[in-house]
């Protein structure tokens, strides 16, 4: 019998960034910055940008790419970023924009989840894989 081909349709990554520079995440410009940059990073093309000011302070917003979505919310006052990165399709490397990210936060620690979407083994029935680790950041503790 003839082993059987798996392929996937993306990769989307989940992110608990910890510890993050208050200064950086409250303000909608530099949040932007981070996405469109980590956009580049992963070699996506962006369709749409959309990012905005909460109150009382926190930042959420959404870049669209072609190979799907770019989405964070933040937290300054718990110094915390809710991150996603869906890339459809096995081009660029949107794991490389995430670790960009998450360092440009300020994290000092980061929770990732990356769930491998869409596999499938030639019978049209699709399913998803995940793994989960920790990255900690070294960074100046002073600027917080």
């Amino acid at each position: 019998m003839a082993k059987k081909i798996h392929r996937s349709m993306g990769h989307h990554y989940i992110v608990e960034a910890s510890e993050c520079d208050s200064r950086i995440i409250k303000s909608v410009d530099k949040v932007q910055h981070i996405l469109v940059k980590a956009a580049e990073i992963a070699e996506a093309q962006v369709w749409s940008i959309s990012v905005n000011k909460f109150p009382p302070h926190g930042v959420s917003g959404v870049i669209v790419i072609s190979e799907s979505h770019i989405s964070c919310h933040t937290w300054p006052e718990y110094g915390y970023v809710a991150l996603d990165f869906y890339s459809c399709g096995n081009s660029g490397d949107p794991e490389k924009a995430v670790f960009y990210a998450v360092e440009a936060f300020g994290a000092s620690t980061s929770h990732i989840t990356e769930i491998t979407r869409g596999i499938e083994e030639g019978d049209r029935i699709f399913y998803h894989s995940f793994i989960t680790w920790e990255e900690d950041f070294v960074r100046d503790k002073q600027k917080k």
